[in-house]
């Protein structure tokens, strides 16, 4: 799906996205990435919903933000509540969807001028 840009200026915001890319400022992405309106972080994440550990969300934790969007691939699916406690205790809010729910959510938040953090799974093909 192709997303039309907001003009917000230096904001990353997500301008095109498919079950294996996501494309921020036109710039496409193949992996799991951190998406915040200042920050790219494309070494964070699994390759699949089921690599996602505790480590990737102590990660999340450590942000400040508004909301924590987690698009967790294709489709939705709820993490264990053991594996969001480190979002509970650092008091973040946060959202559990798929990922292209994510991406959209994400640029209705950033067009609000707040600050959300979207970590979004890419799940690779399987071979």
């Amino acid at each position: 799906m192709k997303l039309q840009p907001d003009p917000h200026g230096n904001d990353n915001i997500v301008t095109a996205y498919a079950s294996d890319f996501i494309a921020v400022g036109g710039r496409v992405l193949t992996r799991s990435l951190l998406l915040l309106p200042d920050r790219l972080d494309e070494q964070w994440g699994p390759d699949a919903y089921a690599g996602l550990s505790i480590e990737h969300v102590v990660h999340l934790a450590a942000f400040s933000c508004d909301v924590v969007l987690l698009g967790t691939g294709r489709r939705q699916r709820f993490p264990a509540p053991e594996l969001l406690r480190p979002l509970v205790e650092a008091g973040r809010g946060f959202e559990i969807m798929d990922t292209a729910a994510a991406c959209r959510t994400y640029n209705i938040l950033v067009g609000e001028g707040r600050l959300p953090l979207a970590a979004l799974i890419l799940e690779k093909d399987p071979a």
